[in-house]
């Protein structure tokens, strides 16, 4: 069998990806593997170009008739939010320039469900976010990734940590982004993409040295030490498996966002069970 999967050059997913990416997983799917930008990959997901691949939840919210997330293999957890970043103190982001990494992104529902509605939003690839703030292009930036990280480098201020905002508010884990295949597949392929997935991350987390030449690979100019962050924070035991505190923070965001009218009502099976 053959399937096609997408997922980013981010170091969560590489290292997630590495073992089933290099034939280190027993199974009989022969895997076409492409690797792009999130929001790429939400895009991607939204013409059914890719049978198995990685994307933002709010994503998903709109793309659920034909797909079903799977349990594993997803960012979800606590302290993994975006960031709005400033150059300048500001006091509120209403009719401010706002850069934002995509229009289908998680990031992006969190920043419509926290700010005000008549912030002027910028699409920016999201390694382009930052260096736009700094040269005062836009007035604030909405970060994700190993951006976190980094942004202090570009003499940038934390205007708010979105996860700490939806954490503090809910009281639920943050998700952000999962693995999703088409309902079409069939329950059997579905539950086998699934099963190798998993245990593409437990191959991972038995052989870490292993991955890291795969994960500097596609880490653009990342040191070690700020990949090894990203796959601290974004590779947690809610990736080898949501859980019901992970399906129970999907459904209040879903729930939310639903109620603002920024996604459709959802009437199919969420997760994969």
């Amino acid at each position: 069998m053959n399937l096609s999967l997408g997922y980013s050059p981010c170091p969560n997913d590489c290292f997630i990806f590495y073992a089933l990416a290099h034939g280190k997983v027993a199974n009989d799917i022969e895997w076409q593997i492409r690797l792009e930008d999130v929001e790429a990959l939400n895009q991607l997901a939204k013409q059914s170009v890719l049978d198995v691949s990685k994307i933002s939840y709010h994503a998903y919210a709109h793309l659920i008739k034909d797909y079903v997330m799977l349990p594993s293999g997803g960012a979800l957890g606590k302290g993994v939010g975006p960031l709005i970043v400033t150059k300048e103190t500001l006091e509120s982001l209403s009719n401010k320039r706002v850069a934002i990494p995509g229009g289908l992104t998680t990031a992006n529902l969190l920043l419509k469900l926290s700010q005000p509605d008549d912030i002027k939003i910028i699409t920016l690839r999201y390694d382009q976010i930052m260096p736009a703030v700094a040269k005062g292009d836009v007035d604030a930036g909405l970060i994700i990734h190993e951006s976190r990280f980094t942004y202090p480098d570009y003499g940038l201020q934390k205007f708010l940590d979105v996860g700490e905002w939806w954490e503090s508010t809910t009281g639920h884990l943050l998700p952000l982004g999962g693995i999703i295949a088409k309902r079409s597949l069939g329950e059997e392929t579905l539950q086998r993409v699934n099963k190798a997935i998993k245990e593409s991350l437990e191959y991972a987390y038995g052989h870490p040295e292993e991955t890291k030449p795969y994960v500097a690979k596609y880490a653009q100019e990342m040191s070690e030490e700020v990949r090894q962050k990203h796959i601290d924070l974004y590779v947690n035991e809610y990736s080898l498996d949501v859980g019901e505190a992970g399906k129970a923070a999907v459904l209040e965001l879903f729930k939310r966002a639903e109620e603002r009218g920024f996604i459709p009502k959802i009437d199919k099976q969420i997760f994969l069970e």
